[in-house]
């Protein structure tokens, strides 16, 4: 076998400073336009990162169709009755759930950071509405909402987002201080008394309720020591005191009258009293174990007052039964476990408290709303999420979610 033993060629050698020789091209490349940086610095507040949590997403619109059926199943012959339409409520409660839906999906692209560095004035701004709320005209010497033409705004429903926010603000910033008095306690319960003074103007009682267990639960997720928490009983205690001697408790006080004795008749005046939550008691005791079938129900034949607000789970149980209601609970569970174990999953502080506390609130709505239907607690008017009319609840609890799906892009989770 024969080599080849002359030398190789040499390459032209390149001068250190003469510059790279280009790549020939038969078509000049273009240079890749984007947005120019400051139209790309006000898009920041907007991060997708990784994909939102489906399992949530789901069960929430689950819950919205299911309310939306049920509530103008429960609605229609009050619509027909004082509308002269019985889709009314359907097609209002309609719109409210697809804006409500594009505000969630729309929320869950916002960077939830952003909450971050404004809790203080979403706060200020829930103030302002509780007090101008006061200012608007009553309704049966209720002030409860802002009238602004076709839709009403209800000012506590802003005030609940409001204090979660700031509390989960405050408690991330001061974590390793929250089992003092002076952060733990202090702030909290300016917020919760200053609060509560305004809602009483109204008055709006059960959502003072909603807001001290809302407080309550911030301040325990937040390292808030037990001890204070029998303290801050106590100073509510005689702040109740106070006010039933000052005779400041009368609209709650009428609303105690009859509770536990919705199928006891003493009298004429109590029986009237107890209307509303005797009807619902027949609704859930004729529903039985299986229901009498979607749309069958009787009490909603205008025996149980406004069965398509607070209390249209009595309709659910008439018509799906215990099975179905239990499913439906069931689904609210779920949906409150998977809003937990996303925000403890988060990987700040800041939005482990407010997921918590956004999950917290349907919890103890829910709660609440049964134990009302079920006469275990006062007729004190506090509606069902995703269920009970109303355009500002829903919109606004829908944005919450969207919170929490924003929330869910950061956590530690198993994307499914």
């Amino acid at each position: 076998m024969r080599y080849d033993s002359s030398p190789a060629r040499q390459l032209p050698q390149r001068s250190p400073t003469q510059p790279p020789r280009q790549k020939p091209t038969s078509v000049q490349e273009e240079k890749p336009v984007g947005f120019p940086k400051k139209v790309r610095n006000k898009l920041k507040i907007f991060s997708i990162r990784l994909g939102l949590d489906m399992t949530f997403m789901f069960l929430v619109i689950i819950l919205v169709i299911i309310g939306i059926v049920m509530m103008f199943s429960a609605s229609y012959p009050a619509a027909l009755e004082y509308t002269g339409s019985s889709y009314y409520y359907l097609i209002r409660q309609s719109v409210f759930s697809v804006i409500g839906i594009g505000i969630m999906i729309l929320m869950s692209y916002f960077d939830y950071h952003h909450f971050h560095k404004i809790a203080p004035w979403i706060l200020l701004i829930s103030y302002l509405l509780l007090i101008a709320v006061l200012l608007f005209p009553s309704s049966d010497g209720i002030h409860r909402w802002l009238r602004l033409g076709i839709f009403d705004i209800q000012a506590s429903e802003i005030s609940k987002f409001a204090i979660i926010l700031f509390l989960a603000h405050w408690g991330s910033l001061h974590f390793r201080e929250m089992d003092t008095f002076k952060f733990g306690v202090l702030p909290a319960l300016i917020i919760l008394v200053s609060t509560a003074i305004l809602l009483i103007l109204e008055p709006h009682y059960s959502g003072i309720a909603i807001i001290t267990m809302l407080v309550a639960v911030m301040m325990f997720v937040s390292g808030v020591k037990i001890r204070y928490f029998v303290f801050a009983g106590i100073l509510i205690a005689a702040a109740v005191v106070v006010l039933a001697i000052t005779g400041q408790l009368g609209y709650a006080m009428e609303r105690l009258d009859g509770w536990g004795q919705a199928l006891t008749y003493t009298d004429a005046d109590m029986w009237n009293k107890t209307y509303q939550t005797r009807n619902s008691l027949y609704a859930i005791g004729s529903g039985g174990l299986w229901g009498l079938g979607l749309g069958q129900s009787r009490q909603k034949y205008l025996y149980i007052p406004a069965a398509q607000n607070d209390f249209v789970f009595a309709v659910v149980c008439e018509e799906l039964g215990f099975v179905g209601a239990m499913i439906i609970l069931l689904v609210f569970a779920l949906l409150v476990w998977r809003g937990i174990t996303i925000s403890m999953r988060a990987k700040d502080k800041f939005g482990s408290l407010l997921g918590i506390g956004l999950s917290a609130q349907i919890g103890l709505q829910v709660i609440l709303n049964i134990m009302v239907i079920t006469d275990w607690m006062p007729n004190t008017g506090i509606s069902l999420p995703f269920f009970s009319y109303g355009g500002s609840s829903l919109i606004m609890l829908l944005a919450q979610m969207g919170i929490i799906l924003s929330i869910s892009r950061t956590s530690n989770l198993e994307k499914v």
